[in-house]
């Protein structure tokens, strides 16, 4: 009989110990009639029995406490709702953040097995990651022992015409065996295939499923159809799944990597990526010691042009940034501040709660009712209220989630905007449970340790509801500072970057991208006479003052790393920091971008093709190779011919605010050979502008198209827009720890007036004898603000201790800012005092206007 015992545990505790002995003696007595199989029968039969019949108890009780859960909400509208908006807020901020987390740091890559699926990068002194050389490539390729497929890419973009207005892609030249790679295969249609990269085999294309539907209808008659990308005609052979976002979020066609043999003569041509699929049973580890082994075999062989040069190799779903991954974790450090706050603020509320219904819940217990059923009674409660408060917190996290996948890297072939699917419902549901479970504890583990006693309140159950409370009240306050110095920190690192001068002037500056098409425009002396035509009628219309074409504005280039050889290292190519970046630029860049000219002359139309070769180079270019000398007049080699210095510009931050730039050279657009160095051809114009530069866009476009229709106009935007940029994750991250903050702090002064209308309530009484005995209205302020003021120092304490450690986790996205940064402790401690005080005030009042004669009545 003792198992059967053990069943009856399934029943609730109250029924059990009522019921349990005439059911344990009524499945005797059937045991003690029964014949042998009766007796297996009944032992066989009982567990369901006894299962369907606790569920059924269960059941029952449920009902009844929700039931009552309604009954005392209605009568405390109050209460519920500020309970469930105390939840919804740290369970929708914790929401918010996992989804956006879990999306961009853990949620698996859509392809087949991603965790097998590496990127490897070239590595040298001055970069961890740099493309590869089709040589080095094609040696890494032969050698290497530890994947089962590798393949390169290289991303291109091209002008989609004669399906519609002109349009400028994001695409890429892949090999065919970065499909064997990524395991994916098209919907219609097929993949590439070796012979597809062959030169002089017809060119073909993959279309995104994306540019299929948008631009071809989702016909699946595409197949087949010629489509003209610069100017070439391709086939398309296939449509990709609507998931392959490979190698960014923005590609919209993928056509074959052709490689001619001159490709493979230069190792210092960086221009490919690389992706690889483990073999079976290789680890990462095993995959990078065999490309150091190979990156070793190269140098010895070609110890020039491979010199100090190594191997990275890592997983393709840790393509993303230091940065970034900062940020999202300190995200999710600012959200759990936020669900702590929100544990606090429930628990006080629902002592509070008990306390107000402390006479309730004698009345209950003289009736019969048990401790276990007035915890279970209580649980229910809270969970009712945290699911209710769960519920609005997923809507708002659906809410926030627009403002979040900003936070997401764009390195990464994945959706921008992540969903609340159903792992994140599970998530926010146990979240939810949690919350509820960890907030209405403290009340039931109270009532449980004193039994019905605790439910007569006296002046030493008071003071331990009073020390519990505050203890939640500075743990809440602690957290807020913690998320107040966090968000100060990155406000302040925020406004030192916004603050960097990045060496030109924004302001005024349209900017735009016309690319020009491939064989059309590739005769350098045609593209030169279209700038040329174009930079004139731009000249002649009215709000513009300066205009010019470059190969890559400020900001928004990428690569593009070349060696400078001077007569101290012809030698050696690759010594550190002996590199530059490069650009072509039509005359008047320099105007036209707000950059000081600081020596010499700037670019001309006459440095043409048949003209000595110059270069106008940056001031650091200038200190770095000619340190003791005037840079004028001077020669050095790079992209592929020597050149003679003319001039000396201000350095301009050209890799963004918060990244070093290397030195910069600016070459004639007149001086790009025919048909090299095609990456380089200027695309983007620059137009400053006297007026609003909105207003000349129509006019803008009329030029263009008048010079020739076919020719599309992208990236539109202002240069102001492209150094916001710059700093756009920072200010979104920056605003939504801000915003948790704000909350923190919101929930920590309503603890701390919760708290404080407690203490003037148990002390009703002695306020009424102080007044009664003489006390002033200042010695009753001075008693309660005294109070609310050690909350609210001990908080601020032991919370700028926790701040400087999290604010030590966080240097790496401070922009040189201390963690121990004075203004923003200073000001915190502030908002804290202010906090204190709004929080003070209503119970300050209250105290204030005690009568003492009526509460010497109370009993």
């Amino acid at each position: 009989m003792r198992w059967y015992r053990l069943l009856l545990r399934l029943y609730p505790a109250a029924f059990r110990h009522e019921y349990g002995d005439e059911l344990a003696g009524v499945f005797r007595e059937r045991l003690r009639t029964a014949g042998a199989a009766g007796r297996v029968a009944l032992c066989l039969g009982a567990p369901l029995e006894v299962f369907a019949n606790a569920a059924r108890v269960h059941w029952d009780l449920l009902r009844q406490d929700l039931r009552q859960s309604a009954r005392g909400f209605l009568r405390s509208p109050a209460f519920a709702l500020t309970a469930m908006m105390v939840v919804a807020l740290g369970t929708g901020a914790n929401t918010a953040v996992f989804s956006v987390t879990d999306h961009a740091l853990f949620a698996p890559l859509p392809f087949p097995d991603a965790d097998r699926i590496v990127k490897l990068w070239d590595r040298r002194p001055a970069y961890s990651r740099l493309e590869l050389s089709p040589a080095n490539y094609r040696d890494w390729k032969e050698r290497q022992t530890t994947l089962s497929a590798i393949g390169a890419y290289h991303r291109w973009a091209a002008n989609l015409t004669g399906e519609g207005d002109p349009v400028r892609l994001d695409g890429a030249l892949v090999e065919a065996e970065v499909g064997a790679v990524l395991g994916v295969i098209p919907t219609i249609g097929r993949a590439f295939r070796e012979a597809d990269e062959q030169l002089g085999a017809p060119p073909v294309v993959l279309l995104s499923h994306r540019l299929w539907q948008m631009r071809f209808g989702a016909d699946p008659r595409v197949l087949g159809r010629s489509i003209a990308l610069d100017g070439t005609h391709h086939t398309v052979v296939g449509v990709m799944p609507r998931s392959f976002l490979f190698p960014h979020r923005d590609v919209q066609y993928w056509v074959p990597l052709q490689l001619s043999e001159d490709s493979y003569q230069d190792r210092n041509d960086n221009f490919l990526e690389i992706v690889g699929r483990l073999r079976d049973e290789v680890t990462l580890e095993q995959a990078t010691a065999d490309f150091e082994r190979i990156a070793a075999e190269l140098e010895d062989l070609y110890p020039v042009d491979n010199k100090d040069a190594g191997a990275t190799v890592h997983l393709l779903r840790q393509e993303h940034t230091r940065q970034a991954r900062t940020l999202l974790f300190a995200l999710v450090g600012a959200a759990v501040c936020v669900l702590l706050i929100a544990c606090v603020n429930l628990a006080n509320l629902l002592l509070a709660r008990a306390l107000q219904r402390r006479r309730e819940l004698m009345v209950r217990s003289a009736m019969g009712a048990g401790r276990e059923r007035l915890s279970r009674q209580l649980l229910t409660e809270t969970l009712v209220l945290a699911l209710l408060g769960g519920a609005f917190g997923v809507g708002l996290a659906l809410w926030s989630l627009p403002l979040f996948s900003r936070l997401v890297p764009s390195t990464l072939p994945i959706e921008g905007r992540p969903s609340i699917d159903l792992r994140v419902l599970l998530f926010a549901l146990a979240l939810t449970v949690a919350t509820g479970l960890v907030g209405g504890l403290l009340p039931v583990l109270g009532l449980g340790r004193a039994g019905m006693t605790a439910l007569r309140e006296d002046e030493r159950g008071g003071a331990r509801r009073e020390r519990l409370r505050s203890a939640l009240v500075v743990a809440a306050v602690v957290s807020s500072v913690v998320l107040l110095v966090s968000a100060g920190l990155l406000l302040r690192a925020l406004w030192r970057v916004q603050s960097t001068d990045p060496g030109f002037r924004p302001r005024g500056v349209l900017t735009l991208r016309i690319s020009l098409p491939q064989p059309e425009y590739a005769a350098t002396e045609r593209r030169v006479q279209w700038y040329r035509r174009m930079v004139e009628n731009l000249d002649a219309t009215p709000g513009v003052e300066d205009a010019a074409f470059v190969s890559f504005l400020p900001m928004t280039m990428t690569g593009g790393i070349w060696p400078v050889i001077t007569g101290e290292n012809e030698g050696n190519r690759r010594e550190a920091g002996r590199v530059a970046s490069l650009r072509f630029a039509t005359p008047g860049l320099f105007d036209t971008l707000g950059v000081p000219l600081l020596q010499g002359r700037d670019l001309s139309w006459s440095d043409t093709a048949n003209r000595p070769f110059v270069a106008v180079v940056s001031d650091s270019f200038a200190q770095r190779f000619f340190p003791d000398r005037s840079p004028i007049g001077e020669r050095f080699e790079l992209g592929l011919a020597e050149r003679e210095i003319v001039g000396v510009a201000a350095d301009v931050r050209v890799r963004g605010l918060e990244r070093p730039s290397e030195p910069q050279v600016y070459l004639p657009a007149a001086q790009v050979p025919d048909g090299s160095l095609t990456f380089y051809v200027p695309q983007d114009l620059a137009i400053r502008t006297s007026v609003e530069p909105e207003m000349l866009l129509g006019s803008v476009r009329e030029i263009v198209r008048a010079s020739d229709p076919s020719l599309p106009i992208s990236n539109v935007r202002t240069l102001e827009q492209i150094v916001e940029d710059q700093t756009a994750s920072r200010a979104v991250q920056a605003r939504v720890v801000l915003a948790f903050a704000g909350t923190a702090l919101l929930l920590a002064a309503i603890g701390i007036h919760g708290l404080l209308s407690f203490l003037v309530s148990q002390r009703r009484r002695e306020i009424g004898v102080r007044v009664a005995l003489g006390a002033g209205r200042g010695d009753v302020l001075r008693m309660v603000l005294a109070r609310s003021a050690l909350l609210a120092a001990s908080g601020v304490a032991i919370g700028g201790l926790l701040a400087h450690l999290a604010g030590r986790s966080l240097e790496a996205i401070l922009a040189g800012v201390p963690a121990s940064d004075p203004p923003t402790l200073a000001a915190v401690a502030g908002i804290c005092a202010v906090m204190t005080l709004l929080g003070s005030l209503a119970p300050a009042i209250r105290a204030l206007r005690v009568d003492p004669v009526t509460a010497m009545r109370i009993e």
